[in-house]
């Protein structure tokens, strides 16, 4: 069908038309054959599919040349470091603004037309590919978006999601209830609400609003989409509250009290929303930030608003016609029914074990194959066949999962190289695991060494034990450096690799937003000042503003800006509320923590979201803020581990909320949605979604074994554990102590310089081979990203879905970009959401009840590795490392 539609106009009368706009037809006349050979390019190299380059050549008079040459110069310079941009387009751009094309066009005829193109595309629809692919360059304003159905659906998801999701958030592997779930299970409901609900309403602020205001709409679904969205990802006062209460951690009773549970939470999930709608000039406006984490689901609200049943060529020679719809629903129903197969059926299946059951009991062999969180390194070719075990999939991006892996095999060796040479003591403990030790091999007791206010005791710590960390873990410390140039302890700068990247290779976008961001306040301001000014008059003069062809501010963003904008401080009011309640939840408990703190955790994420949002943008990579919010909270106050854990969490988790909310206004941007209807249905997600986790956490903290490594239903905590490890060594220690010039750990220090080097070589890379499509896609921040993946988490968990992403991405996209356009994004949609429901159903059907199936397929592990792989035993004396009174 694509062909025949392509037939319907012959080529060489479309190609006349276009190039005798604005350019004597003569000169081009001999390269026509050349031109129908770069057309074929650009559909083979899978920059665009036919289908667009038809639409493209129906338009291309209104791109001269005099037009292309200054877009195709800012489009090169904003998205030259992009490894989301085409590199082979990339590599012409240089050749068509650095070559005689405007001296002798007549020499550079192809060039010229394909640039032309290239151009048309920017400006009409998005630069990007992935983006075109689910994302409409349209929009229909009589859409009704903000409806009594949207609150009602929403708040209900809100409420149940968040309920379920932070239920099984402490469980390994987490099972959850993913944005498609809620997309799924929203349209149908909105559909419904359409055919039974009268058409009642009322008017109110000059607009009607009913009950049932027609069709259910792609604007509704998204906008629901979005609150769940919100709401599911749970919050990270958890952390702190389950490490506080729980008796084998700090124990502190005030924990589990309700108003201290609701106060911090709060507190971090509003701190992290205003950060969001302040940084959004920089990370979702400009289109440069892709977020392609949110492409999936782009793709299934397309999939439910869309007829998209044409024809489009794809693998084995053949052309397929199903709509995206169609394909969801059979692969949700397939992995529904599969799931139950992992996950109850044959439990080994899920962690394919398959190398460490070859010698159980070999230690050294185990550890380095055993799939086992915790116990082993998961280097297994094929290591799962259940999809939920995957951390990557194909809506990450080849280029992003290729950095990563690489990052991962460096770590990897570095973890062989420290415990079989007993670095650290290393060979004393099982290879990968996140929690701490004595020095007699047991978990490390915390509450041996503090004081009743749960300060540190040094005399109780020097006849105690040293803590010590096991291979994986001092690896992930060591990346975690990598991406940080410099500490505390160090310089007195903060500057991490992450912003060190940014600058060199993403300076441009950066300093764009910084004057989008300037211009845009200062027109608020200017507005205030002319009010008397009739109304017509202020948009002509703002809509002027607006460069026609800006390429940071493409379709979407013009598109955008037919809606009234949220003002900055709207954003602002939000973080001070935040900032304030956050303040409360500290202060009016006995936590021995200054209030202040939570002020220098904001100062942290204002001065590092832009950058590392921005990259996360474009890699889906967070370069997150975790162990430098622990190295500057443990410095501030020594020995007191809840003041760096309050610091961390106000830190870390104001930047990632802020990222989170970023990408649910990305998603509404793409869609076309006002501005201010999504932050009001974001607010209210955000508080229905706190006040109902708040009121689990007793519940969940009542379960039998929670946290320990015997826990029902696998509610191992694994963040949590790793939560109290960084607690330990960062808060009751301190840095110096763990990491200072006589503290154990010192060497480690050693990845701040390794950072620093991998991003020089790398431009250095950059500098002698220009034309390398290899070294275009390193990502520095990707590699050290890489690293800090271990402990207790392992290859086995990223192996199978890279092999998934080589194909998709490697091989369909490159092949068969139509094919791969319609229906990569809705596999992973699907996927999940067959997953969630079925964990659901499993979860409080079938195990809650009490019913299991006992056979080896659901105990097969008999080793040593199922309980933590030891290369070396406690010697005699009972200890290893110094004597009692002799820590650092």
């Amino acid at each position: 069908m694509v062909e025949a539609r392509h037939d319907r106009k012959d080529s060489t009368e479309v190609k006349e038309k276009h190039l005798d706009s604005g350019y004597d037809v003569n000169v081009f006349a001999p390269h026509r054959e050349e031109l129908d050979d770069a057309i074929g390019d650009l559909v083979r190299n899978g920059d665009v599919t036919r289908n667009e380059l038809v639409e493209l050549e129906e338009r291309l008079d209104t791109m001269p040349l005099e037009r292309t040459i200054p877009i195709i110069r800012q489009l090169y310079k904003l998205n030259k470091n992009d490894q989301n941009f085409d590199t082979d387009a990339l590599f012409k751009m240089e050749d068509f603004l650095f070559l005689d094309v405007q001296q002798h066009p007549e020499l550079h005829a192809e060039l010229i037309h394909e640039m032309r193109l290239e151009a048309l595309l920017a400006t009409e629809n998005s630069p990007f590919a992935i983006v075109r692919a689910v994302a409409d360059p349209t929009d229909d304003r009589s859409l009704p978006a903000l409806t009594i159905r949207v609150w009602i659906i929403g708040i209900l998801f809100s409420g149940i999601g968040s309920f379920v999701n932070q239920l099984f958030s402490q469980r390994q592997p987490g099972i959850a209830i993913s944005v498609s779930t809620a997309q799924l299970v929203a349209y149908p409901l909105g559909r419904l609400f359409e055919k039974v609900l009268p058409d009642w309403g009322f008017t109110a602020f000059g607009k009607r609003h009913s009950l049932n205001p027609g069709r259910f709409n792609l604007k509704e679904h998204m906008l629901i989409t979005i609150m769940a969205n919100a709401s599911f990802g749970g919050t990270y006062a958890m952390q702190i509250i389950f490490t506080q209460s729980m008796p084998f951690y700090f124990d502190q009773p005030f924990a589990r009290k309700f108003g201290y549970q609701i106060l911090n939470t709060l507190g971090a999930n509003f701190s992290g929303y205003g950060m969001a709608g302040l940084i959004r000039r920089f990370v979702v406006f400009p289109s440069f930030a892709i977020w392609p984490q949110i492409l999936p689901t782009l793709a299934l609200n397309k999939a439910f608003h869309a007829d998209d049943t044409d024809t489009v060529p794809g693998p084995f020679g053949r052309t397929y016609n199903w709509s995206r719809l169609k394909v969801f629903l059979v692969l949700f129903v397939a992995m529904f029914v599969w799931f139950w197969i992992p996950d109850f059926i044959f439990q080994a299946l899920s962690t394919f074990n398959w190398m460490a059951w070859i010698a159980p009991d070999n230690a050294a062999y185990t550890a380095i194959v055993a799939t086992n969180f915790g116990n082993g390194l998961g280097l297994n070719p094929w290591p799962t066949f259940d999809w939920n075990w995957l951390s990557i999939g194909p809506d990450t991006p080849l280029f992003a999962a290729a950095n990563l892996m690489l990052g991962m095999f460096l770590g990897f060796f570095m973890i062989i190289a420290f415990w079989f040479s007993n670095a650290y003591n290393t060979a004393y403990f099982p290879i990968n695991t996140n929690r701490v030790y004595d020095n007699r091999g047991k978990t490390y007791n915390v509450s041996r060494i503090l004081t009743p206010e749960k300060l540190f005791d040094y005399d109780k710590y020097q006849q105690y034990s040293q803590p010590y960390m096991a291979a994986g873990n001092i690896v992930a410390y060591f990346w975690f450096f990598a991406l940080y140039s410099a500490s505390r302890l160090l310089v007195s700068a903060l500057l991490t690799v992450a912003i060190t990247y940014a600058v060199i290779f993403h300076r441009h976008e950066v300093a764009y937003s910084f004057r989008a961001s300037y211009n845009a306040v200062k027109s608020q301001i200017s507005s205030i000042w002319k009010k008397s000014q009739p109304k017509e008059e202020l948009e002509d003069d703002e809509k002027a503003s607006i460069p026609k062809d800006d390429l940071a501010e493409d379709i979407h963003y013009r598109l955008a800006q037919q809606y009234k904008e949220v003002p900055e401080w709207w954003y602002f009011i939000v973080l001070l509320f935040g900032l304030g309640i956050g303040m409360a939840g500290v202060g009016a408990y006995p936590t021995n923590v200054n209030m202040a703190v939570v002020i220098f955790g904001i100062i942290l994420t204002a001065i590092f979201i832009v950058p590392i949002a921005l990259i996360n943008s474009i890699t889906t990579m967070e370069t997150t803020l975790n162990v430098l919010a622990e190295f500057i909270g443990g410095s501030l106050v020594p020995g007191n581990a809840l003041s760096m854990n309050f610091f961390k969490m106000y830190g870390v988790m104001t930047a990632d909320h802020a990222i989170s909310f970023s990408k649910d206004l990305k998603l509404a941007h793409y869609v076309h949605i006002d501005q201010r209807y999504t932050f009001a249905t974001q607010l209210v997600a955000t508080l229905v979604a706190s006040f109902v986790e708040a009121a689990i956490f007793n519940f969940m903290m009542s379960f039998k074994g929670v946290c320990t490594p015997d826990a029902a239903w696998q509610m191992t905590c694994p963040g949590t554990n790793t939560f109290f490890t960084a607690s330990v060594f960062w808060g009751t220690l301190g840095p110096p102590r763990v990491f200072g010039l006589k503290g154990p750990y010192r060497t480690l220090l050693i990845g701040f310089a390794v950072g620093f080097l991998i991003t020089l070589a790398y431009l250095g890379l950059r500098k002698l081979f220009p034309r390398s499509k290899l070294i275009r896609n390193l990502h520095p921040v990707g590699i050290c990203y890489g690293g800090i993946q271990w402990s207790p988490y392992n290859l086995s968990m990223y192996i199978p879905g890279f092999y998934v992403i080589l194909f998709s991405w490697g091989y369909l996209k490159r092949r068969y970009l139509a094919f791969w356009s319609r229906y990569n994004y809705i596999l992973v949609t699907a996927f999940n959401a067959g997953i969630a429901v079925s964990a659901i159903i499993i979860f409080f059907g079938v195990q809650i009840p009490g019913a299991s199936i006992e056979w080896w397929g659901n105990d097969p592990e008999k080793g040593c590795h199922a309980a933590g792989c030891r290369l070396k035993e406690i010697p005699e004396r009972g200890y290893i490392g110094p004597e009692k009174g002799h820590y650092n």
